[in-house]
């Protein structure tokens, strides 16, 4: 999401890099150059406006810090202005759960906007925080929506209302607030009919639905693709329901982001979540400053550790923090650090919330860095016997042939992963030295994640605020640069490395 905008931002800013001082001319011209990207990035026009007009004022005011850079300066007014656009400088507002359960959300939206999936999302985010959730479809009218809905409750792990053939959506309201109260429910999610703002009948159906269950929250979820027309569509449903907050969905499909850029400005409503994949679990919070940060192409370290702390297994993970402190890293290690990347969104996915990637796209393209790539080198570990992926010394050529047939890759292939792999063992056997110390420090924040009283993932939340206790700049340096050596940081799936990309290093 947002690539284009993020692409144009870059080089704006790139080319303030060498000036010293900025006169009004050229804070003019880069004004003119940053409105552009937005009206591009498909951003409404008003709200435009009001962005460049503040950053106009911001950029030429009395609060202009002559000591700083005048690039970091306009990226400091550009990231204040997109989040005070995206919803203000706020923690993530999140749902209004009820005091006295059942906490009622009533989901509305156009045909084909995924409001059904989304119910089923968010269900299971609500799982995951231990609340007893109650999915009931309303949708009398789309053949086997209800049968769809139940099928996705299944895979939430959370109860879907039987299904009363002939039932009306108001009575079927009725009956599913009755269950929830009866049976104990801290949430009950009622997904309504997609339908049109032309539909007046419909439109009506929605309006006494929300009369007779008097929801906490009234979300409506929108198409993200759509651009501006989620827009007037969030407008047309606000008039005629009283809708609490946003879902935009199929957000990783959009690469101009000016729906979500929009809609607070022009509604006044709340983006609360992202829609970012077909995956049941594919649901993300949104956090206006992260989002701000992700345009500028900061990347999002925050989303990265939520997203290792629900995937992560603690107990593997202090498993294999011991043995990479002996300096072990055999291929069995490269496989799980392959499957835990695809359980984390992918490759493509981890690399998007990494600082400074934006800039070494081409470079990434060129190295042909893929979820392709990953897979096909998870295949070529599979295809190796336990003794070979414990010793990969005693590959000889004969070998190599036969994984690489029974991988459906070119030998070629099996000798770069090998390689790689190489690389990366020697890396952790330079860390392993000296005590252990790098070690020592990673064991200490995996044993945080996931684990009880907070620790290394409170830490790890204000990585980026300044908050925790972390090694010095220089040990860091240090610890980034015996992984990275000298051809690019050693990942799994980036083929030996990237030239100069150092994540840590700002």
């Amino acid at each position: 999401m947002f690539d284009a905008l993020t692409d144009r931002l870059s080089s704006v800013f790139d080319r303030l890099g060498g000036r010293g001082v900025l006169s009004e001319k050229d804070v003019a011209e880069v004004m003119r150059e940053i409105r552009v990207a937005l009206l591009e990035a498909d951003v409404a026009l008003p709200v435009v406006r009001d962005f460049i007009a503040k950053a106009t004022e911001a950029a030429t005011g009395e609060a202009v810090i002559r000591s700083v850079r005048p690039a970091d300066q306009v990226v400091k007014i550009t990231y204040d202005g997109l989040v005070e656009m995206l919803g203000g400088g706020v923690e993530p507002e999140g749902l209004n759960l009820s005091l006295n359960p059942p906490t009622v959300i009533l989901m509305a939206g156009l045909q084909g906007s995924g409001k059904t999936t989304t119910a089923a999302k968010l269900a299971l985010k609500l799982g995951k925080d231990r609340k007893r959730v109650l999915l009931a479809s309303l949708d009398t009218r789309r053949p086997a929506a209800m049968e769809q809905l139940a099928t996705l409750a299944k895979l939430a792990d959370v109860d879907s209302l039987p299904i009363v053939i002939g039932q009306a959506a108001p009575d079927i309201a009725r009956r599913a607030l009755q269950s929830a109260k009866l049976q104990g429910y801290d949430v009950v999610i009622l997904d309504t009919a997609g339908r049109t703002t032309l539909d007046e009948a419909m439109m009506s159906e929605a309006a006494e639905i929300a009369r007779i269950a008097n929801p906490s929250e009234t979300l409506l979820v929108a198409d993200a693709l759509t651009g501006q027309d989620a827009v007037r569509t969030a407008k047309a449903f606000h008039e005629r329901l009283p809708l609490t907050g946003l879902v935009l969905t199929r957000a990783d499909g959009d690469g101009r982001g000016g729906a979500a850029l929009s809609m607070r400005a022009v509604t006044g409503l709340p983006i609360k979540f992202l829609g970012v994949s077909e995956k049941i679990d594919g649901l993300e919070v949104f956090d206006a400053a992260r989002v701000a940060g992700r345009i500028l192409g900061q990347g999002d370290i925050v989303a990265l550790v939520e997203k290792a702390t629900e995937e992560l297994d603690v107990a593997k993970a202090e498993a294999m923090a011991k043995r990479l402190a002996k300096g072990q890293f055999d291929l069995d290690m490269m496989a799980e650090q392959l499957q835990q990347m695809k359980r984390m969104g992918g490759m493509e996915g981890l690399m998007g919330m990494l600082p400074g990637v934006q800039k070494i796209k081409k470079q990434i393209a060129e190295a042909n860095i893929s979820d392709r790539m990953v897979d096909r080198q998870a295949a070529i570990i599979s295809s190796m016997t336990k003794v070979e992926r414990k010793k990969p010394d005693i590959l000889a050529a004969s070998r190599k042939r036969r994984i690489a047939a029974g991988a459906g890759v070119d030998v070629a292939e099996v000798n770069r992963l090998l390689k790689q792999h190489r690389q990366m063992a020697d890396a952790f056997k330079m860390m392993s030295k000296g005590g252990g110390r790098g070690f020592a420090q990673m064991a200490q924040m995996l044993g945080g994640i996931g684990g009880g009283g907070g620790g290394g993932m409170d830490r790890l939340k204000n990585l980026g605020g300044g908050k925790m206790p972390m090694p010095s700049e220089k040990e860091i340096e240090e610890m980034a640069a015996k992984l990275q050596g000298e051809g690019g940081l050693k990942l799994p799936g980036l083929g030996g490395g990237l030239p100069g990309f150092n994540p840590f290093k700002k």
